[in-house]
């Protein structure tokens, strides 16, 4: 059973982000890990790349498939997760724990078109 974690916010594209100030932590859901099996492979920006809400910022591959990450937020890549260069495998240990990439918003009004952990859990129900 997927983990579904309050006070975060999720993408259809199921990715989450953690907001501490007007810093979003992106990553994916406990979901989507599930979904992909074993993670092999994190494709990232650097720092200093733009983000666009709705596009594409990298990819996670897994033994069974890779799946595009698209970010929820418009901003600023400040820091990626550099421990899933050699251990890709944290995104299926602990997705919520093993952010992606940290992001600096440049309009944090985009948090409205995501959805709480029960709006999300009632999409994912709906998919299964």
């Amino acid at each position: 059973m997927a983990k579904f974690v309050e006070g975060l916010y999720y993408s259809e594209s199921h990715e989450y982000v953690k907001i501490e100030g007007n810093f979003a932590y992106i990553g994916i859901s406990d979901y989507a890990q599930n979904a992909l099996g074993n993670v092999v492979y994190v494709d990232m920006p650097e720092v200093d790349d733009e983000v666009e809400a709705g596009e594409d910022f990298g990819a996670v591959e897994s033994v069974k498939a890779a799946s595009d990450l698209i970010s929820p937020v418009t901003g600023t890549v400040v820091e990626v997760n550099e421990e899933l260069e050699d251990a890709p495998e944290l995104l299926n240990k602990d997705p919520y724990e093993n952010w992606i990439i940290k992001v600096e918003m440049s309009d944090p009004t985009e948090l409205d078109n995501l959805m709480d952990a029960a709006a999300y859990e009632e999409m994912c129900k709906n998919e299964a």
